[in-house]
């Protein structure tokens, strides 16, 4: 299906829905468990097209990944920080965390690796994390196929005889994802690890993640807040079983809708207490007049009688950034989002992307360097939403059209990139 039609709900919401299991602590784990000594299950695994090439990688470099897709479950044979494969190139399409923690994975090993993407991956940086790792001893070429001439991209090769450790220094503004692919490997360096941050830190709640799903596998780090880190050689052990949370980014839709159709969505399997910083989420909803209720296993997020617009610091949870977008236009007064320059350096420049398709539908927003200011809307034209091969462009403009009438979302395919039955769930809504 090349188009999908997004009908408007005209009642207010009364449902229940459950989301697939994280993203990030998917990829987390399993490179971890690759690290570890032994078998692992992860239960509750996201089965989507980035976890999928993750898993794909490891299982090119020699790793025994047995992939449960009916039961979301994924066992894991680690080798205690061995590499089997001495030669191998990679391919992550454009799963950006897939491509920096196998980049620093790979030093590990002995041998010689390449890592590629698809056209997007060939424009995203990767230059932070390279000089990183040059300055503990790591050999990470970037090759003259990157489609960007003042930055390194992928592909890059690997050329790999164990990662020497001591001290490095790397910036956080441009992607928290830098520093976890340093912290998970630090543990099997042959001396310790030193890291500086350089430049404040962006989403740090994905560093925090990091840290706990490391302590979960046995291996704690001694840290300076968000400045200094340090991690000692150590080994990750194996877990018979480790439950993945439910994904916190993808239920931020599903809490969003009832903000602009009224109503009541109770999202099941997550609480307050999940490790992942994207939550937080909710708390702008309840700023912006919704009531939020929470038990141990679902959180009911219930719509205002007005939707009040925000002024809104996302720095820490830009994944967040685009459903906050898509409902703003329904408050009644302005909202503007700040703090997310690194968004344009996503699948695709999601400020910018996010903005135009904002303005297709007839809302007024003005794009700034590091946001968007987006005004109330009274009328919305009826457009064909641009996702530019987003997952995140498709899911959080399809919340308009649960509102407006008109919203066709272009290749809805591409939300299997983290929640390949998305648009399944908001027929659930109904």
């Amino acid at each position: 299906m090349t188009e999908r039609q997004i009908i408007p709900i005209p009642h207010p919401l009364h449902a229940a829905v459950r989301v697939p299991g994280s993203k990030s602590l998917t990829n987390r784990a399993l490179l971890i468990a690759a690290l570890a000594n032994g078998t692992t299950r992860l239960t509750n695994a996201l089965f989507s097209d980035d976890s999928r090439y993750f898993a794909k990688a490891l299982q090119t470099l020699g790793f025994d990944i047995q992939l449960d897709d009916v039961n979301h479950e994924m066992i894991v044979t680690g080798l205690g920080g061995k590499i089997p494969a001495q030669k191998a190139e990679l391919f992550i399409g454009n799963a950006g965390t897939a491509a920096r923690f196998l980049t620093a994975f790979l030093t590990l090993g002995n041998g010689e690796y390449i890592l590629d993407g698809d056209q997007r991956m060939r424009e995203r940086p990767i230059g932070d994390l390279v000089e990183s790792l040059a300055q503990l001893g790591a050999t990470v070429q970037p090759s003259s196929f990157g489609l960007h001439p003042s930055r390194i991209c992928p592909p890059v090769k690997i050329v790999a005889s164990g990662l020497a450790g001591g001290r490095t220094r790397i910036a956080g503004n441009i992607s928290s994802q830098f520093l976890s692919a340093l912290l998970m490997a630090a543990p099997y360096a042959k001396s310790p690890i030193e890291i500086e941050l350089t430049a404040e830190l962006n989403s740090k709640p994905y560093i925090d993640m990091t840290i706990a799903v490391m302590k979960d596998f046995g291996v704690e780090i001694e840290r300076d807040e968000y400045i200094r880190f340090a991690i000692h050689p150590s080994s990750y052990f194996p877990l018979s079983f480790y439950s993945i949370e439910c994904d916190a980014s993808a239920a931020s839709y599903f809490f969003a809708a009832p903000a602009i159709c009224g109503g009541t969505v109770r999202v099941e399997n997550i609480s307050r207490k999940s490790r992942q910083g994207d939550l937080a989420f909710l708390d702008i909803l309840r700023r912006m007049g919704c009531a939020v209720a929470e038990t141990d296993h679902c959180i009911r997020v219930t719509g205002p009688a007005e939707l009040r617009g925000v002024d809104a610091d996302m720095r820490d949870i830009p994944d967040t950034a685009q459903t906050l977008a898509a409902i703003a236009p329904f408050a009644s007064s302005p909202t503007r989002i700040r703090g997310i320059a690194s968004a344009r350096l996503k699948e695709t420049d999601r400020l910018h992307a996010t903005c135009a398709e904002l303005a297709r539908l007839g809302v007024k927003v003005e794009e700034r360097k590091d946001g968007m200011t987006i005004d109330p809307c009274q009328i919305f034209r009826p457009a064909t939403i641009r996702t530019h091969n987003d997952h995140r462009m498709a899911m959080a403009f399809s919340l308009i059209g649960l509102r407006a009438h008109g919203v066709v979302i272009e290749n809805p395919s591409c939300v299997s990139k983290t929640f390949p039955n998305f648009f399944e769930v908001l027929e659930a809504l109904r």
